[in-house]
């Protein structure tokens, strides 16, 4: 039985990767206006989820203008998943720092910048994981959830759709 909303928009597995690029591009467009119009400055957690959202963006649009055909669209779907999967693990972390009761919050560590300066690159990335306290601060919600809750949706949300992309650049190929 083929799916009704196939008959009126054709989902192909071009279409769902040109649709999470868009997707993390509008995410990050929307980080850049709360960080330069809402003066909400970015915790080191934040910044690592913005480095996920561009890499799955260049990989999902690299996809959608290649156009692959099945091996190339599991590639382009696998790649999109590990990403998702991490930006989802770095996004519920801090979901996990935003939790914490006050007196459990790590203390506020040196900003990016600073780090990047002054310490070895493995020990930034390193401290950059970890998060600080600044990372449990929530500033900013919508519908209740803040900017870390949504962007863990959003993480799950593209993971699950780089996992049926990859089902459905393999329908595609058996038809």
């Amino acid at each position: 039985m083929e799916n009704p909303l196939q008959a009126i928009v054709p989902i192909t597995p071009r279409k769902i990767l040109a649709l999470v690029a868009a997707a993390c591009g509008l995410l990050l467009a929307f980080g850049f206006y709360l960080q330069y119009f809402q003066d909400q400055d970015p915790c080191p957690l934040c910044l690592v989820q913005r480095g996920f959202y561009f890499v799955l963006m260049l990989v999902c649009a690299a996809g959608a203008i290649h156009g692959p055909r099945a091996v190339g669209n599991a590639v382009y779907s696998l790649s999109g998943f590990l990403l998702a999967a991490g930006g989802a693990a770095v996004a519920g972390r801090q979901v996990w720092l935003q939790h914490l009761p006050p007196d459990k919050v790590p203390a506020c560590g040196p900003d990016l910048y600073f780090m990047l300066e002054n310490l070895p690159i493995v020990r930034t990335v390193e401290k950059l994981f970890k998060g600080s306290g600044q990372c449990a601060e929530v500033k900013w919600t919508f519908l209740n959830l803040s900017i870390a809750e949504w962007s863990l949706v959003c993480f799950v949300l593209f993971a699950l759709l780089a996992a049926w992309n990859a089902a459905l650049g393999r329908s595609a190929r058996s038809n």
